[in-house]
This record gives C-alpha cells, sequence and structure tokens, in this order.
C-alpha cells in the first residue's frame, strides 16, 4: 500500500500546481526524498526557489506546519526552514495536501565536518544544542536527529533542518527515529519526547561525526560508547559531557551546551589537566570507599570475636 501511494505522487519535470485555496502555482523541478508519509520536491514559482512536500494525510501536514510555526516563535533560531505555503492540489480526481518551505541548500552536517575538518565539530554541536533548547522551551523534541537531517549553509557556517518529520510534542512517543541515535535502542532509556531524548540523539551524533561508519551494539551498550570515546585521542576531550548525555543526567540542552563551551575554550594543557584531575577524583573515591568497606568489616570482625565467640 505504501509503494501505491507513493507511486501516485511521482510527476515528472515541469508538473505544474496551483494551490485550491491560495491559488500560489508551483512547476515541479525534480523529486528531493520521499519519506513514511511524503515526498519532497524542488519545485519553483511563487516564492522562487522552494522545498514542497506533498503527503496523502493532512493530519501529518498538519503536524509538520505545526512543528515549523513553533521554530518559528523561537526567536533568534534559525534550525527548520521558513514555512511559505500551505494548500490543497486537486489532480485527476485525487486531492494532495502540500506545504511549501524554505530549500536549503549546503552539504549535510557529515559532509561538512570531512570537509573542514574535527576542529568543527565540537562547535557546530554546540550551535545545534542551542537551537535545540528553544524548541524545547516551545514544547517540542526533535525526535529523528541524524547528520542527514541537518544541512550546514552560510557563512559564517550555520546548522539547518531539512525534516521536521520526527518532531514530536513532548511527552507523547517519539513518531520517528533512526537505531543509532536512539536511546530505546541502546537500553539507556525511553522513547518519550523529552529533553534528554534529544541531548542523548545529540551525544550520538557526535561520536558519528568521529565514527562516521555507524556501529552496531554489543551486550554491554554502556560500557560499549564509552570504550568508543576513550579509544579516539580527538573525542576524548568531550568524555565528561558526552557520559552525562548519554546516562541522561542533563535537565536541559543548555547545560550541555555549556560544558561543551567550556571544553572548546580550553588550552590542550588545561584540558588534559582537567581530564587527568577527573580521573585522579575518580580513582581517589575508588579507595575511598575500598578503606571505609575494609574498616567496616574490621569492626563486625571485632564485635563477632570480642561479644560473640
Amino acid at each position: 500500500m505504501m509503494n501505491t501511494w507513493k507511486d501516485q505522487f511521482k510527476f515528472p519535470p515541469n508538473t505544474e500546481i496551483v494551490g485550491k485555496w491560495h491559488n500560489n502555482d508551483y512547476r515541479l523541478m525534480k523529486q528531493l526524498g520521499e519519506g513514511a508519509n511524503g515526498v519532497v520536491y524542488l519545485a519553483t514559482g511563487t516564492h522562487g526557489y522552494s522545498a514542497l512536500k506533498m503527503s496523502p494525510d493532512s493530519f501529518s501536514i498538519t503536524s509538520e506546519v505545526n512543528v515549523l510555526k513553533a521554530f518559528a516563535k523561537a526567536q533568534g533560531t534559525s534550525l527548520g526552514p521558513s514555512l511559505y505555503d500551505v494548500d490543497d492540489w486537486e489532480t485527476k480526481g485525487n486531492k494532495i495536501h502540500f506545504y511549501a518551505m524554505e530549500y536549503i541548500q549546503g552539504p549535510d552536517l557529515l559532509s561538512f565536518i570531512k570537509r573542514k575538518g574535527h576542529s568543527w565539530s565540537g562547535v557546530m554541536i554546540v550551535q545545534l544544542l542551542d537551537v535545540l533548547e528553544r524548541l524545547h522551551n516551545q514544547g517540542w523534541v526533535f525526535g529523528d536527529l541524524k547528520p542527514e537531517n541537518l544541512i550546514v549553509t552560510g557563512s559564517p557556517p550555520k546548522i539547518r533542518c531539512i525534516d521536521v518529520g520526527g518532531t514530536t510534542l513532548k511527552g507523547r512517543a517519539i513518531k520517528e527515529f533512526t537505531e543509532f541515535f536512539d536511546r530505546g535502542y541502546w537500553g539507556l532509556g525511553s522513547r518519550k519526547a523529552e529533553s534528554s531524548y534529544d541531548i542523548f540523539s545529540t551525544a550520538m551524533l557526535l561520536i558519528n561525526l568521529f565514527y562516521q561508519d555507524r556501529f552496531t551494539k554489543k551486550n554491554h551498550p554502556y560500557k560499549q560508547l564509552m570504550g568508543v570515546i576513550r579509544s579516539n585521542k580527538e573525542l576524548v576531550k568531550y568524555e565528561i559531557p558526552l557520559k552525562r548525555a548519554i546516562k541522561g543526567e542533563y535537565n536541559n540542552a543548555k547545560e550541555m551546551k555549556d560544558e561543551l563551551l567550556a571544553i572548546l575554550s580550553m588550552r590542550p594543557s588545561n584540558l588534559a589537566r582537567t581530564n587527568q584531575i577527573q580521573r585522579k577524583k575518580k580513582q581517589g573515591n575508588f579507595l575511598e570507599t575500598a578503606a571505609l568497606l575494609i574498616f567496616t568489616a574490621f569492626l563486625y570482625a571485632f564485635y563477632i570475636f570480642t561479644y560473640i565467640l
């Protein structure tokens, strides 16, 4: 059935569309992509170049339009494309629901990092967290965070989104996800739409920028991910915020953003010293705990020997 409706949404170049209600006209140029609930075309017309998404499901269109409106309300952000038009198109007795949005050009995040280098990885993740914070404040969770859904455009480079199909209202079940970036897949949390879900996905996104061949989970996912982080000499500097994000310890995106900014502002020597202090602190805590257990065991043995035996 899925193939049937997608076949009905395949149109040749230069197909003309005129909106039933707003009378805006569009000429389809080429298909940009397709998903579970719609097909996206590059079009030209009333608004110049635009990305036009068609769907047989009016609810899906309405939901995505609401997300784009939420992006627009989050002042100071430009994560999602600008919304141009929402309408219906009647053709051959069928009603097709569609909306037109800004066509964002540029490489996806992974391609951008391949070209520019890992010095940009932390910078782009900080930028993403800043926008996610504003989105979360509007009551939404992005959901399907992955490099393919993020475009880097402009000068200075700015991260933008090209697919809001997985964006979900807080408290509901995540609508769309990709396993590698999904905490449910890793057994490290639920698929409830909350800030920590996006923050986990952001951590996996940063890992993916350094390990571009995505790997599958093993028997001990948490230990596996920490091992992956520690085995990369460039990624390991983000170990502390990545660990907190994976464990769901951040209350909001701003907390992770601030910790990443602190790391990015450090000189390499200071960063190495900070990591060394953290490791020594962990070792110290372990020794203190061990000493306490030994002392407790000694007291218990003394009690048994003195008062019972």
